[in-house]
Formats: structure tokens, sequence, C-alpha cells
């Protein structure tokens, strides 16, 4: 993990911000600097089921055994005792897939899966003192998860079939044969072949196609792609193979669908349109101009565009030599805006779906799968747009895109801000947009932000909006930055929402 310590920026942060009181204070996070064997069960696993490496196996069954109520303490005492951060984080990715089913849907309970990554990113841009408590978040969010996936059958991955794992020659033509026609079993045994052979870049290009094509599961799978590769980023490609398999099934969701490569079904539709627009927008379409004016026109014409009609407009503004970050920044605006239109889990994910999709654009080496990918994000936000109608009014307020709001009041502290976020998020995302153009540092607000998610957050939900956009504030072009975190602040914890209690947990573990 990179080292953030920067003693001056946290005192002026703590200067200024003075959130929530002392209970945001580094003093109150100072246990956690106790962290620098026990050990795990050697019980049989279930016949059949798929084992991983000698040096995780015992960590990963630690985890699965430890019941939830012992699963901070268990988990302190092997910190204390050595054992590395890298280690609980595959630890924490491996249990999730081999004991969480993606299915009936890539959500719900496979929220344990897809978190790991966002609890990682958070860990990354936390100060030092802090590092420690999404990772003890995410271990018990999984035994809660798990519990859930033992209630609804006890699924586990089971073991490949060496025996139908296909020649490295033949692995890349037997996957994408396998995916093409949504051939669960097939895929299964393909992707452990061209795990063993291809090159990390090919096969996460190869995915990111197959992850980007569908709306199904509102946008989880092309989360999950960006998220698991991220994560093996840090613990290793040589754990890929489960969690590929894992990845593989996920993508193959269609539940309560016929076969979509035999059938004419309306999540597809774009993608179609997607494929035949591939072609249209020339060789140079990676080099276009910034323009701002067209940020704000793609931005208008997603208000109303069908997801064919998204990929096509953004399919004609990068053939007239619009640049892809002049698009980018109008999908970012597109999802921030549907958070003050509807607050809530279906523009939630057009903010994490947009930010897994804009990293695997920014990722991905081939064209095609970086047009894919930007096409399908165009699609992604009228689907969105249309999931949100399905359950109830959208407002009808529009993003702020100006480049300063015209205020004569004095800017409130980041305190007052997040005071507001719980009593009136309208207000609070109007005074956070006024903090920001009026020079505050925005550091210091996302500083704030992921504390107070570390201190409040309870659901998956919490980890994984926080990481997506206050990571995707470095992404957007500097003059659309104020109004696309001050949008965020229609989900973001307040500091006078209840503490979720974690602090007290692992604190008295380490005690």
């Amino acid at each position: 993990m990179n080292d953030r310590s920067d003693k001056a920026r946290r005192r002026g942060f703590m200067q200024m911000a003075g959130v929530a009181g002392a209970s945001l204070t580094l003093n109150e996070f100072g246990f956690l600097g106790r962290l620098p064997s026990v050990s795990a069960s050697e019980t049989q696993l279930p016949a059949g089921s798929v084992e991983f490496s000698p040096d995780i196996e015992p960590l990963v069954r630690l985890l699965e055994e430890t019941p939830r109520s012992k699963v901070i303490e268990t988990f302190a005492a092997k910190i204390q005792s050595g054992t590395s951060y890298r280690d609980i984080l595959a630890a924490l990715l491996l249990a999730g897939v081999r004991n969480v089913q993606p299915r009936p849907s890539v959500g719900f309970k496979f929220h344990a899966v897809l978190v790991v990554n966002s609890a990682h990113l958070a860990s990354l841009a936390a100060p030092d003192s802090d590092r420690w408590l999404p990772i003890f978040w995410a271990l018990d969010y999984f035994k809660s998860a798990q519990a859930r996936d033992i209630s609804e059958g006890d699924w586990t991955m089971a073991a490949v079939d060496e025996s139908k794992v296909p020649p490295s020659h033949k692995a890349e033509q037997a996957f994408r044969a396998a995916m093409d026609s949504w051939d669960v079993e097939a895929a299964d045994v393909a992707i452990v072949s061209l795990c063993r052979t291809a090159p990390a870049s090919k096969i996460f290009d190869i995915l990111a196609h197959y992850g980007c094509r569908d709306f199904r599961s509102i946008g989880h799978k092309a989360i999950y792609v960006a998220n698991s590769f991220r994560t093996l980023q840090c613990i290793g490609w040589r754990f890929a193979e489960p969690v590929l398999r894992s990845l593989t099934y996920a993508i193959l969701n269609h539940t309560g669908e016929p076969n979509p490569s035999t059938s004419d079904l309306k999540a597809d539709e774009a993608w179609r349109v997607t494929t035949a627009k591939q072609d249209t927008v020339g060789k140079n379409w990676s080099h276009g101009r910034i323009d701002s004016g067209a940020t704000l026109s793609l931005l208008s014409s997603l208000r109303d565009a069908t997801p064919s009609e998204a990929v096509s407009v953004t399919a004609e503004m990068l053939a007239s030599g619009i640049a892809p970050q002049s698009i980018s920044d109008a999908l970012f605006l597109s999802a921030g805006e549907m958070l003050g239109q509807q607050p809530g889990i279906v523009s939630l994910h057009s903010a994490t779906s947009t930010n897994a999709l804009q990293y695997t654009f920014r990722t991905a080496y081939q064209d095609q799968t970086r047009r894919e990918l930007l096409f399908q994000n165009a699609a992604f936000i009228p689907y969105f747009r249309e999931s949100m109608r399905s359950r109830g009014k959208l407002r009808s307020t529009q993003i702020d895109t100006n480049t300063a709001s015209e205020t004569n009041e004095q800017p409130l502290g980041i305190n007052e801000i997040f005071n507001r976020v719980s009593a009136n998020r309208q207000q609070a995302s109007a005074a956070m947009r006024s903090y920001l153009d009026s020079g505050g540092p925005p550091e210091q607000l996302i500083d704030a932000a992921r504390r107070l998610v570390f201190l409040k957050g309870n659901d998956s939900h919490d980890y994984k909006f926080s990481s997506a956009v206050l990571e995707d504030y470095y992404w957007i072009s500097p003059e659309f930055r104020a109004p696309y975190l001050a949008s965020a602040a229609y989900l973001l914890p307040g500091s006078k929402d209840r503490d979720n209690g974690l602090v007290n947990r692992v604190h008295a573990a380490l005690a």
C-alpha cells in the first residue's frame, strides 16, 4: 500500500473540518496502531469443492468457519501476530468467490465479493491510522452474506473438471464460443485454460468485452470485471483462477430469460447498435479535441435518449473529432445528475457502473474493446433512467455545470456541510458546491466523507458508492469536478447519522 502520510495536510483537515466533533479525531483511531498465529482449522472441505493453494487455504477456512460474532476479534489477533494486509484481502476475496453464488442476480448477497475492491480502495486512500477499518468492515460483511447464501442452499464453487479443460492453443477460441453461446459449463473450463496460459492483460480485455455487453443486474457485471482485476493487482495473479471462474459465471447470468444468443431481448438492444457502430468512428477516434460544449450537448441528449440512441450520438461525436474525455465527462455528469433526481439504489449504481466502465475503458488496450466500453457506458445511462422511472417520479432538477455557483453567502465549513447531509441533502449539495467554488480544498472534503463512511457505513453500497465517486472526482475535467462531487451529497453519510459500531468493536478487540 502507498504511504500517504502527509502530516501537514491532516493537521489542516482536522482544524478546518471538525467533522462529527471528537468522533473524527485521529486520536480516536489511535488504537489501530497496535496492528502490525492463530491457525485455521484443518477440517475437510465439502467433497468436490474448489481448494486453494496451501499458503492461503488455512486463512480462507478460518474466515469461513469463524462465527460472525467473533470474526473481528479473531482476525485482529491474526493481524497482530503478523498476517499481512495482502493475505487478509486475498482471503476475503477467495472466501467470497467460493461461498457466495452470483445467482439469482449479480448483486444482493454477492456484494460481499463486489465490495472487496471498494474496501481496498478506501484503505489505500485513507490516512495510515485508519487503513484497517474498511477491511474489518468487509470481514464482518462477508459473514452476513455467507449466512444468507447458506439459507438459500449453501452453494459452494466446485472443483474444475480437469478432463474438460481445453488445450492452451484452443483456450481463447473455446472461451469466446462458450461466452457467445452463453454456455456456462464450457465457459468454466475454458476460462481455466485461458487463465493458466494467457497474459493477464489479454484476459482482462476479453472479459471487459463480455462484461459490458448487457445491462442485466444493473451494471454489476461490469462492476465485477473492474473490481476483481483491481483486487488481483494487489493480492497477485496466482489467485486469479477461482476469481475468474466466478466472474465468468456472473457474466453469464440471464436468470428468468431465454438464452440471449438465440433470442431478441431488450437487454441486448444497445449491444447490437454498439456492434454496428464500431467501424464508424475512424482510426483516430481516441485523439480528438476536448470540447466542453460537446460534453454539455451529450449530457442534454442523454436525458431523453433511448439506450440505442445514446450509443449512436456517442459514436457520432467521436466520429466528428470529439475527444473521449469529453464523452466521459458527460457520462460522469449524467450519473451525478441522477443522484439528485432520485437518490436511491438505482441512481447509486449509475455512478458505480460508470466508475467501473470508465476504469475498464482506461485500462483495456484494444481499440475495439475501448469503444465498446464507451458506447455501452452511454447506453447504460438511459437504462438506469428507465429503471428509476419504474420506481417513481424523477425530480426535474438538472446538475449545475456552471464554472462557479453564484452566491454571496460565506461558504460553510466541512463540519456544517456534513451536518446538513444528515438533515437536508439538497442544501448539503449546494453547500458542498459553494465550498468547492470558493477554493475549499477538495482533499479535505473527500477525506472527511471517507472517514464518515468508516464511522457510519452499514451497507456495501456505502463503500461502493463512496469509493467510486471520490475516486472519479480526479478523472473528470477540472471545470466539471465541483458539480460532480457536490452531487455525491445525496448519498454520502452525514455526521449526524448513527455510528455503525465498528470502531468500538475493533477497539475492544485490540484492547
